[in-house]
């Protein structure tokens, strides 16, 4: 079952955002994780514009998320995004990104499953994950995403973008359950903290 725009009611997320609001540094890098995760997942699914707004309204969402504009706003706010007209991101947007990513997430189920799957296999028998047709499509079109989009792109390595590619792969298959809403929540509270930290 999907998560829905309900699901924070039951969640302590309040304390994660009120240790997050204040901080700067931590909204900088929550805008930057959750722009990637996203893009993944665009990679492996041919996830488009249309489905996440469709996503946006099937969860009730479409006062923060209701148009084109407004999403091309939002993934701009990445701070690393080649795009101009950046604005901040607030915390409900935040949230509203959390939901609509584990929302799509758990439609992709099985192809996330299917993904991990080969991953695993090619890594136990020392192959390159590339090679298998599903894996190779979803690694070139996200390096080809991430290249067009970021700014510090020409500084990274392909082999550090494969390396990212395949961590954001498997960390969506965990996003894609009933509580990944929960889990990417969590894992961009940390990951602020500990960029703050650095």
């Amino acid at each position: 079952m999907p998560p829905t725009a309900n699901d924070f009611s039951s969640f302590k997320w309040q304390n994660l955002v009120n240790s997050v609001a204040a901080n700067n540094g931590a909204l900088e890098s929550i805008k930057s994780h959750l722009d990637l995760v996203l893009l993944a997942l665009e990679a492996i699914a041919n996830i488009s514009s249309e489905a996440i707004l469709q996503a946006a309204k099937e969860l009730n969402l479409e006062s923060v998320v209701g148009d084109r504009i407004t999403l091309w706003r939002l993934r701009s706010s990445n701070p690393k995004r080649n795009s101009r007209g950046r604005k901040k991101l607030d915390v409900e947007e935040a949230r509203t990104l959390v939901l609509i990513i584990c929302y799509l997430a758990h439609q992709h189920q099985e192809l996330l499953r299917r993904a991990v799957g080969l991953l695993e296999q090619a890594t136990e028998q020392n192959s390159p994950p590339h090679q298998t047709a599903l894996l190779g499509n979803y690694l070139d079109k996200f390096i080809n995403y991430y290249q067009e989009r970021i700014s510090n792109s020409p500084s990274i390595s392909t082999e550090s973008l494969s390396y990212l590619a395949w961590k954001l792969l498997i960390d969506l298959l965990f996003y894609s359950s009933h509580d990944g809403h929960q889990l990417l929540w969590i894992a961009i509270f940390d990951a602020a903290r500990l960029s703050n930290e650095s």
